[in-house]
């Protein structure tokens, strides 16, 4: 894996992370990586871990989204210390730095029609020019600006530095640099809506919104994807603009995640929920060791706790090169999961599963003993419900596994075998001393009688030890099922 070299510094102050989702769709698997960074950073310096919800498209955001994201990070165990606060909460506040801004010179209300700008970038684009606004409502010495046309809802715009570079050490990529020349004065308020009185201010945009938030919640380091480090020039000139002088936080820029073709996943092309995850029967921890090691090494460990994790994650070692979604990967991560989970444990998830299926069942001592038989077999808790079903409802082996199992020569043995199960003290150990000794009277092998019982009573040729997989069987169930070869 190609990890960014160790420029990462232990921080001299406070830590203080965030994770900001916005809550236009499902908390996807490139936020929850980013939220588990941010929370092991916070956790491995003693520091705190912030919640924030971007709820500032109003348009797109919903409150089924906001309980999604909050059921993944409780599902997944990143607690936070503060939160979650709602953006759409501050728009007091976003409003009064708006002010302070124009008031200093540093943002400006700007005029321009919509079809105004369309033309300024279409004659831009056939003079061959970057499309960009031309700073037509900005104020300078000297500049006579146009009347303030009436009807016209403004929008304000940050007064970006015409010159120099904005630079900073990124945590993952190192030291970046981009030129003032190339960006330009972007908006920081949206019009003010309909019916709304003259000269009041609209919902702020992202680029600003996360600044005044970041400097008022004293946010110390930020995590995030890759696809904000065009943001990131922007937002340092509008801190610089309004902190007074506070540090700046640290930035850390991690690769997108691909997908199994290649392409980056997303909200809107084949990423898929962290919740749907829950639902397909993976384990948080299997899926918070997965995440981090999409991007975070530490030396060629694959499988760690959760406290382990916190105790190696510093900032650094984290990949400059995008990481690929492998499910084949992540399956067998939690299968390891699987295996050293509690049965008492797995039984409920297990009866949760069963659920889903219409299958009600408040045995949990019967789902602990099938977990435990069955889990080693097992990637997934919805694969133990595949195997815990045949407890609860008929099976349907398939004609060929009759065929080849249930035969002529094994089927008086079966009846044998049935009727010395009426009797056997239903355990394995009496099961097992049952089936020796309908062996030993119809002079079979085990080869021959264990695959026809399974077929029979599980309705597959394999299983874990057939004794074993009987005891689990409400006796009469077992004769019943033996009854039908």
């Amino acid at each position: 894996m190609n990890t960014a070299a160790s420029t990462h510094a232990a921080p001299t102050g406070p830590v203080r992370t965030r994770i900001a989702p916005s809550p236009t769709g499902f908390l996807h698997l490139g936020t929850a990586r980013t939220a588990l960074y941010s929370w092991a950073y916070a956790r491995h310096f003693g520091g705190e871990f912030v919640l924030r919800i971007e709820d500032t498209d109003v348009a797109r955001s919903s409150e089924e989204s906001v309980q999604q994201i909050l059921d993944s990070m409780a599902w997944l165990g990143l607690h936070y210390d503060e939160g979650p606060v709602y953006q759409m909460q501050r728009l007091e506040r976003y409003h009064a730095v708006a002010e302070q801004m124009i008031a200093a010179g540093t943002a400006y209300r700007c005029y321009a029609t919509p079809e105004e700008l369309d033309a300024m970038r279409e004659a831009q684009r056939a003079r061959g020019e970057k499309t960009r606004y031309d700073g037509r409502w900005r104020p300078a010495p000297g500049k006579v600006l146009p009347p303030v046309p009436e009807g016209v809802k403004p929008v304000v715009r940050f007064a970006n530095p015409l010159h120099g570079q904005v630079q900073w050490d990124d945590l993952v990529k190192g030291s970046i640099s981009i030129s003032n020349e190339e960006i330009d004065d972007l908006i920081i308020l949206r019009p003010a809506p309909e019916g709304a009185p003259d000269g009041t201010l609209g919902v702020p945009t992202y680029n600003f919104a996360v600044v005044v938030d970041d400097l008022d919640m004293r946010i110390s380091h930020v995590f995030r994807g890759d696809e904000h480090i065009n943001n990131t020039p922007w937002q340092i000139n509008i801190w610089r603009a309004i902190a007074g002088g506070a540090p700046l936080p640290r930035y850390g820029h991690c690769p997108i995640i691909l997908g199994d073709d290649g392409l980056k996943l997303s909200k809107r092309r084949g990423a898929v929920s962290v919740t749907a995850y829950e639902e397909a029967g993976y384990l948080p921890e299997a899926m918070l060791n997965y995440l981090a090691r999409l991007g975070w090494s530490h030396g060629d460990d694959e499988l760690f706790t959760r406290e382990q994790m916190v105790q190696w994650f510093d900032g650094s070692h984290l990949a400059k090169s995008p990481a690929q979604w492998d499910p084949a990967k992540l399956a067998w991560v939690n299968a390891h999961y699987m295996k050293a989970a509690a049965d008492e444990r797995l039984a409920a998830l297990l009866q949760g599963q069963l659920a889903h299926r219409g299958i009600s069942t408040d045995d949990l001592p019967l789902l602990a003993r099938a977990s435990a038989l069955f889990k080693d077999r097992c990637h997934t808790v919805v694969e133990l419900a595949d195997w815990a079903a045949m407890l609860f409802v008929p099976v349907q082996p398939s004609a060929e596994d009759l065929a080849l199992h249930v035969t002529d020569a094994v089927k008086p043995a079966l009846v044998t075998l049935a009727e010395k199960l009426q009797a056997a003290p239903w355990d394995k150990a009496g099961i097992s001393a049952a089936m020796k000794e309908t062996l030993a009277q119809h002079q079979l092998k085990m080869p021959q009688l264990a695959p026809a019982l399974r077929v029979l009573v599980c309705g597959r040729a394999q299983t874990p030890s057939v004794d074993a997989v009987l005891a689990l069987f409400p006796r009469a169930l077992v004769q019943q099922r033996l009854q039908n070869p």
